[in-house]
C-alpha cells in the first residue's frame, strides 16, 4: 500500500482537524475493514483461523509515524504429519524459506503482496472514511441535540406538506444542523407555517437510528411556554419565580401557575412585564394563546378560586374523596368559570391536579 500512504495517512489527519474525528478512531475502522475485504477476497476460510497460542492468523499492521500500513498472514510451523489446518499451520521447510533460523512452534509472518492488498486497501480506506465522516458527523449532531432536549430552538421551515400537515424545519444548535419534522398533531392549531418562516420549537427528545439521529420537535408541548417564559423574564431565569405548574391547550389558551420566595417580587407581574410587554411577545410568538397567569398557593382552596379566574368564585370546599372539590360562583359568573366548550373549568383542574365541580350560588342556597 506504499502508493497511497502518506496520501492516505494525510487525508486522516484533515479530518481530524476539519470534523473533530480523531485519527485511532478512523484508523481502527480501516483495520477492519481491510480484514473484511481480505476476508471476502479469500472466501476459503483462511481469515477464520486461530493460531495455537489463540492469536488471528491475519494482521494488519498501522504505524502512524512511519505512515505505512501492512498486512500479513501468520502460520504456527508445525511438524508436516502434524498439519490439520494449512491456513494457520506451514511445515518446517515452508517457513525455512522466510526465516532460516524458524524452529517448529514458531509463529511466521508472511507479508500479503503489495499489489494484491494495495488494491483491497484502496477500496477499503476510501468507504471507511466516507463511512466513518458520516457516522462521526451523525454522532456530534446526536451529542449536540441530546443535549438540547426539553430546550428550545429556532429553526426554519423549509418544506409544508399540505396533504398531511406536517413541516420540515431546519434546526441548528451551535455549528451543527438538522432536518426536523413538525408533525400535525405537534402544530398550534390555527397556525399556518410557510416556507422561509423563522419558528421556535420545543426539543422533546433525541432518538439514535441507523440513519441518522431523529430529533422531535413541539410546538403545542407545555415546555415551550414555560421555556419562552425563562427567555423573556429575568425572574424566572434566575430562579427569582418559579414556574409551579402549567396547563395547555396550544393555539387557544394557557394557564400557568408562578410563585415567589421573596415577598418583596410580585410573581404575576414580574412574567407581565411593564406594560404588559413580557407576555405580549409571547402571545405573538405562540401565534395570539391567550395566556392566563396566576399565583400559586400551597392553600388548595385559595390556588383553585385563582385557577378559576377571571371568573370570581365565592367558596371552595374541598371533598374527602380523590382530589376533588366543590366551587360556588355567583350566578352571573357561571358561564365564566366554565368558559367556552368548558375550557377554563378544564384548564383549572389540570393545572391544580384537582376534579372541580362548578355551582351557581342560586343553586346551593
Amino acid at each position: 500500500m506504499s502508493g497511497m500512504n502518506a496520501e492516505f495517512f494525510e487525508a486522516i489527519e484533515a479530518i481530524e482537524k476539519e470534523k473533530s474525528i480523531p485519527q485511532d478512531y478512523m484508523l481502527e475502522k480501516i483495520r477492519t475493514a481491510l480484514l473484511t475485504a481480505f476476508k471476502r477476497d479469500n472466501p476459503d476460510g483462511e481469515m477464520d483461523g486461530k493460531l495455537d497460542n489463540g492469536e488471528d492468523s491475519v494482521v494488519v499492521d498501522i504505524d502512524k509515524e512511519k505512515k505505512t500500513i501492512t498486512m500479513a498472514r501468520r502460520k504456527t510451523v508445525t511438524a508436516e504429519e502434524d498439519i490439520i489446518d494449512p491456513s494457520v499451520q506451514m511445515t518446517l521447510e515452508e517457513a525455512q524459506r522466510y526465516s532460516k533460523r524458524a524452529k517448529l512452534g514458531d509463529v511466521i509472518s508472511i507479508p500479503v503482496e503489495t499489489k494484491k492488498f494495495g488494491r483491497i486497501a484502496a477500496q477499503a480506506a476510501k468507504q471507511v472514511i466516507i463511512q466513518g465522516i458520516r457516522e462521526a458527523e451523525r454522532g456530534i449532531i446526536f451529542d449536540e441535540f441530546t443535549s438540547k432536549e426539553h430546550e428550545i430552538l429556532t429553526g426554519i421551515v423549509t418544506r409544508v406538506d399540505n396533504r398531511t400537515g406536517s413541516v420540515s424545519i431546519k434546526i441548528n444548535s451551535n455549528s451543527e444542523f438538522t432536518e426536523a419534522m413538525l408533525p400535525a398533531t405537534e402544530s398550534i392549531k390555527g397556525e399556518t407555517l410557510t416556507e422561509g418562516d423563522r419558528i421556535k420549537v420545543y426539543v422533546v427528545e433525541v432518538r439514535k437510528l441507523s440513519r441518522g439521529p431523529q430529533v422531535l420537535i413541539s410546538r403545542t408541548h407545555p415546555g415551550l411556554v414555560k421555556r419562552l417564559f425563562e427567555l423573556e423574564v429575568p425572574e424566572i431565569f434566575d430562579g427569582t419565580v418559579e414556574i409551579r405548574s402549567i396547563a395547555r391547550e396550544a393555539g387557544s389558551r394557557t394557564k400557568m401557575a408562578v410563585w415567589s420566595a421573596d415577598p418583596e417580587v410580585d410573581p404575576i407581574g414580574a412574567c407581565v412585564g411593564p406594560r404588559g410587554g413580557r407576555v405580549a411577545s409571547i402571545v405573538d410568538e405562540l401565534g395570539g394563546e391567550k395566556i392566563d397567569i396566576i399565583k400559586y398557593s400551597d392553600d388548595p382552596e385559595q390556588y383553585i378560586a385563582s385557577a378559576l379566574s377571571p371568573a370570581e368564585v365565592l367558596s371552595v370546599d374541598i371533598l374527602e374523596e380523590g382530589r376533588s372539590c366543590r366551587v360556588v360562583v355567583p350566578d352571573n359568573q357561571l358561564s365564566l368559570a366554565i368558559g367556552k366548550e368548558g375550557q377554563n373549568a378544564r384548564l383549572a383542574a389540570r393545572l391544580t391536579g384537582y376534579k372541580i365541580d362548578i355551582k351557581p350560588e342560586s343553586s346551593v342556597g
